[in-house]
């Protein structure tokens, strides 16, 4: 009869060892989330992209939607690094209208231009995308 008292106390100190590791393994997760959630907000502003350097020249209207292609009703298309060329042979030299301004971009000379096609009227920017590079469409705004 005396085995019996043993194991009903080896069997009470087992259940609350299994207990008491419970706790502390709810208590090590709630410290792993807490962790977590401190520095979760800072590794997303870690990856933010940084601003972009490009300042849109001072001729475009304030008004004006940039956009990265522009497709003409007559179908003909011009998009963001097409050459001064490829512009003139597209659209022709009558489709440009208004003033023509040239100020200092970041890598050289930036040309800014205004065109109307077939009733589309339309802000382009030719800057170089390189050092001593030829001049490509870098933006092209919608009046």
């Amino acid at each position: 009869m005396e085995a019996t008292p043993v194991r009903v106390r080896l069997g009470s100190a087992l259940e609350w060892f299994v207990a008491a590791l419970f706790l502390v393994a709810t208590f090590a997760v709630a410290a792993l989330i807490v962790r977590e959630m401190r520095v979760a907000p800072a590794a997303v502003a870690q990856a933010a992209p940084e601003p972009t350097t490009y300042a849109i020249p001072a001729a475009v209207p304030s008004r004006a939607i940039s956009v990265p292609v522009l497709l003409l009703l007559d179908g003909k298309q011009i998009k963001v690094g097409d050459s001064v060329e490829t512009v003139a042979a597209t659209l022709g030299r009558s489709a440009e209208v208004g003033r023509q301004l040239v100020d200092r971009g970041a890598l050289g000379e930036r040309l800014t231009r205004f065109y109307e096609h077939d009733g589309t009227r339309f802000v382009l920017v030719f800057e170089p995308f390189e050092r001593n590079g030829s001049p490509r469409v870098a933006g092209i705004y919608l009046e």
